[in-house]
């Protein structure tokens, strides 16, 4: 099993204190070095930065789509293949490791982590989006909505759930049953060596991800503020200006930072389970009181379909569309899987870091079928009650998507005839969990960062931890006042392409590194 020493593997020399914080130098100085720049063109010229990311994001929807399609693809059929296969009991951390956390626990941080604020953004939003402007058919109609929910299902489903099992899972693997250091470029000691993967190459790997996971989180952040902040307008009238998200921001990050000083166990899981209780209570409440029969039934059918037209949709390319047209693809399924591998970093090296004991067959399974099938219950009841009121009670809530999505969960829940102290409640725990979730993203995205800039420390200093934690906060701010948060989830998407081939070879070295070691002992496949 690896110790502190493992972690200082790759160039214990290029370790050092600065400001009393121990980094790897060309790591940490590269990584900080593309965020200062990338937000100091974002305050200096927020709308070059926008166009130019933009622009750059459509040429590559536009060019490359088949390519993020098949990748996404190998993925899930990747995963499958693992699960029954013959390296299905191969357990993380050797045959003597147990589970660090409970099921209950596991389930909720990889939920949480994964996809709390968007999914949260996007539960009614998106189904109704795509009820008005569907990739086929006649839009607003029942075979539409319908469909929406099949659209939905695959882009929170089992393709980007695949990919993040898998990037965990190579890092557990190669840090737990290997005992190389917890960062992105141990997956490729099997394909580059030891030479290349301690050298400039691996330090780029790195710090690619590094950047890539705050700025992914910063994102976020900054959605999930917006969405927090208009439904503290909605329900206490609160306005909702760059003012109220900044104290928004400073209160929610102070918070993270307390979730840092509590330690992984106390803070992010007991932070997600609660969140998990308050989304359930929410479910609860919308199938009670929304159209409970519709519900039951649009999800057995919905999800079917789903199933049934994976094949399908993994492969829809809008091939025969004219070559100016708006692409319904580039837009949305492009642009998930995009952000999806953006966050593969992050998602991953968290997983990673709290599912030592498990068998990969458990490990995926797990990854896989409990946080898909947490969606596909959140996006029906949700979407789906949101879609039962536009079909049969003209609610008026496309328009509402169109122009403020992040309002949309929010006149969802003013729709239910209920007392208006029952719907300030439900919206309130609405906002609440959203908070939760941006403490979560917060609190797991700085310790992801720690420990890639580190040199793959498994066990980095609270301290560091609360710079990463404030760093986000800040730079959330910078790209709210600096109007550039749009541009930043273009350049997110960008940062998608050089980390999909990246993936692409880590899944490789997994698969070489299995097949070598099937053989050996400590957790190893027995033939």
């Amino acid at each position: 099993m690896p110790t502190r020493s493992d972690s200082d593997r790759y160039g214990s020399s290029k370790r050092h204190n600065l400001l009393g914080v121990p980094v790897h130098r060309a790591v940490f100085l590269s990584s900080a070095t593309l965020i200062l720049a990338l937000v100091a063109f974002g305050v200096a010229m927020p709308e070059r930065l926008e166009a130019g990311a933009e622009a750059v994001q459509d040429a590559i929807s536009h060019n490359l789509g088949w390519f993020y399609l098949l990748a996404m693809n190998a993925f899930l059929i990747l995963a499958l293949y693992l699960i029954f296969s013959r390296y299905g009991s191969v357990r993380l951390g050797g045959e003597d490791e147990r589970p660090e956390f409970s099921n209950w626990g596991w389930f909720s941080m990889l939920f949480a982590a994964g996809t709390g604020v968007g999914l949260l953004f996007y539960g009614v939003a998106e189904p109704v989006s795509f009820f008005a402007d569907p990739p086929f058919g006649e839009a607003e109609t029942e075979q539409a909505a319908s469909d929406a929910l099949v659209h939905s299902y695959f882009h929170w489903g089992l393709h980007g759930w695949s990919m993040y099992g898998l990037v965990g899972l190579a890092l557990c693997y190669f840090c737990y049953n290997r005992g190389l250091p917890l960062t992105i470029r141990s997956a490729f000691m099997p394909l580059l060596g030891k030479k290349r993967v301690e050298g400039p190459i691996g330090n780029g790997i790195d710090a690619m991800a590094a950047t890539g996971t705050l700025i992914g989180v910063a994102v976020s952040l900054g959605l999930g503020v917006r969405q927090i902040n208009t439904g503290l307008e909605h329900a206490y009238g609160i306005p909702d200006n760059i003012g109220v998200q900044i104290a928004l921001i400073a209160g929610i990050t102070t918070v993270a930072l307390i979730s840092v000083l509590s330690g992984l166990a106390k803070g992010i899981q007991q932070l997600s389970k609660l969140a998990l209780l308050i989304g359930a209570a929410l479910v609860l409440y919308v199938l009670l009181f929304g159209p409970t029969q519709f519900i039951f039934n649009s999800m057995l059918q919905s999800f079917d379909n789903y199933i049934n037209e994976i094949p399908s949709r993994g492969t829809f390319t809008e091939a025969f569309n004219p070559p100016d047209a708006e692409s319904w693809q580039s837009e949305w399924t492009l642009f998930y899987f995009a952000w999806w591998i953006s966050w593969s970093p992050f998602v991953g090296l968290f997983i990673a870091r709290v599912s030592r004991g498990r068998t990969l067959r458990q490990y995926l399974l797990g990854v896989l079928l409990v946080p898909t099938l947490t969606s596909v219950l959140w996006l029906t009841v949700m979407g789906g009650s949101a879609l039962y009121r536009e079909l049969f009670e003209a609610a008026g809530l496309v328009d509402i998507v169109e122009d403020e999505p992040e309002l949309a969960f929010f006149l969802f829940l003013d729709h239910f005839q209920m007392p208006e102290w029952i719907v300030t409640t439900s919206m309130t725990l609405m906002i609440v969990t959203v908070a939760i979730f941006f403490i979560t993203s917060s609190d797991s995205g700085s310790l992801i960062i720690d420990i890639i800039t580190s040199g793959g420390d498994p066990h980095p200093p609270r301290t560091t931890r609360m710079f990463w934690a404030i760093m986000e906060g800040v730079v959330a701010v910078i790209l709210l006042t600096a109007g550039g948060l749009e541009a930043l989830q273009a350049v997110a998407t960008i940062s998608g392409l050089p980390f999909v081939v990246i993936l692409l070879l880590m899944c490789t070295g997994l698969y070489l590194g299995l097949r070598r070691n099937e053989n050996g002992k400590d957790g190893q496949a027995s033939s």
